[in-house]
C-alpha cells in the first residue's frame, strides 16, 4: 500500500489479510479505503464523516461499545429535493436546519421537542429511498469488525465514518454518536391527534427473511420478537431509543430483489391523517385493517399504522402479541 492517500483495491485486501490487518496498514500510512463505486446512500455517509470532521466514532455491540441513537435517513433524487423535503417537514411538524454538505445535500428535520431522528439528503443518482444511521459510542474499528463478522459488507471506511450493507444488501452506516438522547415526542396535525414518524420497516425477501433478521438483532444487541401476523417481527428497541425496526417478509419478492425499507408512522386516527397527508401531497394508495400505503410526491412508499404514538405498538393480538 503506497503512502498519502494511495489506495489498494479493499474488498480484496480484507478478504485476503483481515480487516484488523488493512486497518493498521490505513493508521500507518493515513489513507482512506476506496473499492467498487457506492451506492448514493452511502457515498452520502462518507460525505457526512468528510463535512463532520472530528474524532472518530464508534459502532456495534461488542465490550465498551453501545449503541446509543438511530436515525432515519430519506435519500431524494435531485429533482425532488426540494418538494420532498417540504412535504416532509410538513407531515411531521419539523423545522429544517442549515443545509450542509459541499452542495448542500444534507439536511436535518428538528423536531419541535426532542433529538433528531429523521435525516435526508439529495442523492446524486437513482431514485432515492432510505438508509438507517447507526449512532455509536466506542471503537468504530470493534464495530466494523463486528458487523463484517455478522454478514455485512464493508463499502467504504474512513475517520468517524463505516458505510456499508446488510446481509439482504440494506445500506446502513456506522457513525458517531453526538449526545443525542430524548426522543420526540409525538406532533398534533390538524384534527388528526397524535402521529409520530418512528418505524423502519425493512421489506425483506422470503429466502434472507431469517438471516436478515438474525443480523439486525444481534448487531443492535435488540430482542428479536414475533409480530401479531407471520410474515413480521420487530427488534424490541430500549427505552429511548426514537426509531423502532420492524421486519417483514416478502413472499412474493422477485429472484434477487435486494432488502429495501419505508418509514412508518404511529397514529392515533389513519384516516383522518392520511387524509391531511394527501392534502400536503401524498397519494393513498392502498388501506388495511392496521395500516394504510402512501406515496410522497417523489414516490417513495410509507404507511400509517394503527400504533399507539407514545409507546410505537398496537394493542394485544388475541395470541398476546405485538405488530
Amino acid at each position: 500500500m503506497s503512502h498519502a492517500g494511495a489506495a489498494t483495491a479493499w474488498p480484496d485486501r480484507v478478504a485476503a489479510v483481515g480487516w484488523d490487518h488493512v486497518r493498521d496498514e490505513l493508521d500507518r500510512y493515513g489513507c482512506a479505503l476506496t473499492g467498487p463505486p457506492l451506492a448514493p446512500a452511502e457515498a452520502g455517509c462518507l460525505r457526512r464523516a468528510r463535512n463532520r470532521g472530528g474524532d472518530p466514532g464508534g459502532a456495534g455491540i461488542l465490550e465498551g461499545v453501545r449503541l446509543r441513537w438511530l436515525t432515519m435517513f430519506l435519500d431524494f433524487p435531485p429533482g425532488a429535493f426540494t418538494r420532498g423535503v417540504a412535504f416532509w417537514r410538513e407531515v411531521t411538524g419539523a423545522g429544517l436546519s442549515p443545509s450542509r454538505g459541499a452542495a448542500g445535500e444534507f439536511a436535518t428535520l428538528l423536531p419541535p421537542t426532542g433529538d433528531a431522528c429523521l435525516r435526508v439528503q439529495r442523492v446524486a443518482a437513482g431514485s432515492g429511498g432510505c438508509h438507517l444511521d447507526l449512532h455509536v459510542d466506542g471503537s468504530l474499528s470493534g464495530a466494523a469488525d463486528r458487523a463484517v463478522g455478522l454478514g455485512a459488507s464493508v463499502r467504504h471506511a474512513e475517520e468517524g465514518l463505516v458505510a456499508a450493507q446488510s446481509p439482504g444488501g440494506f445500506a446502513f452506516c456506522l457513525v458517531q454518536w453526538d449526545g443525542e438522547s430524548v426522543a420526540p415526542s409525538p406532533v398534533r396535525l390538524g384534527d388528526a391527534g397524535d402521529s409520530r414518524a418512528d418505524q423502519l420497516c425493512l421489506d425483506i425477501p422470503a429466502a434472507g427473511y431469517d438471516r436478515e433478521c438474525s443480523f439486525w438483532s444481534a448487531l443492535t444487541g435488540y430482542e428479536l420478537r414475533a409480530g401479531s401476523r407471520p410474515e413480521f417481527g420487530y427488534l424490541a428497541r430500549p427505552e429511548g431509543i426514537p426509531v423502532r425496526l420492524l421486519l417483514q417478509r416478502l413472499d412474493d419478492a422477485a429472484p434477487g430483489k435486494r432488502v429495501a425499507g419505508h418509514v412508518d408512522f404511529a397514529c392515533a386516527d389513519r384516516r383522518r391523517l392520511a387524509g391531511l397527508h394527501a392534502a400536503a401531497g401524498a397519494r393513498i394508495l392502498a388501506e388495511y385493517p392496521v395500516w394504510t400505503v402512501l406515496a410522497d410526491p417523489a414516490g417513495r412508499e410509507y404507511c400509517l399504522t394503527a400504533r399507539d404514538p407514545r409507546t410505537g405498538t398496537l394493542a394485544r393480538s388475541p395470541a398476546g402479541q405485538f405488530l
